[in-house]
């Protein structure tokens, strides 16, 4: 898939897209349903946290609002912003903290 922002991060295979100009959730949705299947949307308070687990598939994830970190097995941060792109492996270890607005994202699988 070509993105019009910039590829930032490889980790792991984990892949990080940093998108360049303000996000249009309607494209977002669009875009990621021709990619993912089981799509859906979700959104976190200031400071949430996710504990250290996998997934036994591909995870595709788009930030629509607000902001989150990942945090990966090997120590490496990955934060996405609105209209940013992730890609995470199965079997990737990681950990998420929500950003201080919170944050909207948009997630499938691949």
């Amino acid at each position: 898939m070509a993105t019009s922002g910039t590829r930032i991060a490889d980790a792991m295979d984990s892949r990080l897209d940093r998108q360049s100009s303000a996000p249009d959730t309607i494209a977002i949705e669009k875009r990621i349903r021709a990619e993912a299947r089981d799509v859906y949307g979700w959104s976190n308070g200031p400071g949430d946290r996710y504990a250290q687990h996998t997934h036994t598939y591909n995870k595709l994830l788009y930030c629509t609002s607000g902001s989150i970190d990942f945090i990966l097995g090997d120590g490496r941060t990955l934060t996405l912003q609105p209209g940013d792109r992730m890609l995470l492996p199965a079997g990737t270890r990681h950990a998420a903290l929500v950003g201080p607005e919170g944050c909207s994202c948009v997630e499938g699988k691949v």
